[in-house]
């Protein structure tokens, strides 16, 4: 029987290569002043100005370095305020897409950002809708511009966690998968491989629906051959039009259907040591699968046996050798391999702090949708495979 679901996505997504251009026409409804956020390369949200000042749409620009922390989204709430801005604009990558929609929310919801926060903080409801807000990605991996939450760490407790909520929703999303051509090819990896994880995880997810499955396996097909090609060739534009769509599709997902292992490890590791989440990511996820292929053969009844066959089904998506379970886990490995994905150990991660490491993730939101329940132990092997 199929079991009650709900499903949200950005309010309007726009995709193809040079649709960059019709930023003004899509802005202009919004307002004529924009708060325009973007990474720590200012430059290269150069071509988003023009635009907006070719419309009479005054823009001041905050600059985020890094992935965002509370305090930068409380300073970027304060000068959307201050400039009486009346949307915001992210352009760049996962973490100035994140930024920026936090400090659309932040900018109407004052007070106390810990009253909004997950796991940290009291998880209350906005009280405001955020500013309009409109999602440029530069990356294809995140999904950020078709989620309701926003990736922020807490600096004093060494942990990432979620500002999150319905209203966080980009009013817009806009694709140009020709502002990914520049991309190196370490970033093309670890982008792909995330969203490649946040096709995986809601696919296998315990609260996997008929919408985002459709979703996941095309999004997981697609992702099995063009990010090979993408990491080869960054020029190769059909490569980066199927990887810029793979990452919407990601993000689709995982806002509706959720995540797991990986995900679960993938933010206390990213507070505790600073390491990039779609790396992060890369470097647990054949090892986070395989505890999950292990743990579902031993649990051995009716939805073990049907997640089971959904990893059968990604090892064909996947191109394995054989349509298995423990097929995908190696083509996955294999996959790692060839685009050069390091260990945990080469992004920091000491093996001492394994135990804090399990016990945040145990507490992650993230980990709430696994489709198994990990033992102390079986997170603990993850760990140690990835180091």
């Amino acid at each position: 029987m199929l079991e009650r679901f709900e499903f949200m996505t950005a309010g309007r997504i726009v995709f193809g290569d040079g649709i960059l251009r019709e930023l003004p026409s899509l802005a202009e409804p919004f307002g004529e002043r924009a708060l325009v956020v973007t990474g720590g390369n200012v430059r290269r949200a150069a071509p988003v100005l023009e635009l907006l000042e070719s419309a009479s749409i005054a823009c001041e620009v905050f600059s985020v370095s890094g992935e965002p922390t509370v305090q930068a989204a409380c300073d970027g709430a304060t000068k959307a305020r201050a400039f009486r801005a009346q949307l915001v604009i992210g352009v760049g990558g996962g973490s100035a897409l994140d930024a920026a929609k936090a400090i659309a929310a932040l900018a109407t919801n004052q007070g106390d950002p810990l009253d909004y926060l997950e796991v940290v903080g009291k998880a209350q409801p906005l009280i405001n809708a955020p500013l309009p807000y409109i999602a440029i990605p530069t990356t294809a991996g995140t999904g950020s511009e078709a989620t309701r939450n926003a990736v922020l760490t807490v600096e004093a407790q060494r942990m990432k966690v979620s500002l999150r909520s319905p209203l966080m929703l980009p009013r817009v999303a806009l694709l140009d998968p020709s502002l990914t051509h520049s991309l190196p090819p370490q970033v093309t990896a670890s982008s792909g491989l995330d969203a490649l994880t946040q096709l995986i995880e809601p696919f296998i997810s315990r609260r996997a629906n008929p919408m985002t499955d459709a979703l996941c396996r095309e999004g997981i097909a697609s992702v099995a051959w063009a990010l090979p090609r993408a990491y080869a060739d960054g020029s190769d534009a059909e490569a980066r039009r199927a990887m810029a769509c793979a990452s919407l599709f990601s993000g689709i997902a995982l806002a509706n259907a959720g995540l797991g292992v990986v995900h679960g490890f993938a933010a206390p590791i990213g507070g505790m040591f600073g390491a990039p989440h779609g790396m992060i990511c890369a470097s647990l996820l054949p090892h986070g699968i395989a505890a999950n292929v292990r743990a579902l053969r031993a649990q051995d009844d009716s939805f073990a046996r049907e997640r089971l066959a959904r990893l059968e089904e990604i090892a064909l998506l996947l191109d394995a050798d054989a349509p298995e379970a423990e097929a995908a886990v190696e083509a996955l490995r294999a996959l790692c391999a060839r685009l050069n994905v390091p260990p945990l150990r080469a992004l920091g991660v000491q093996r001492e702090a394994f135990s804090e490491i399990v016990q945040k993730a145990k507490a992650s939101n993230s980990m709430k949708a696994n489709p198994a329940v990990l033992s102390d132990f079986e997170l603990h092997a993850i760990l140690e495979a990835a180091w």
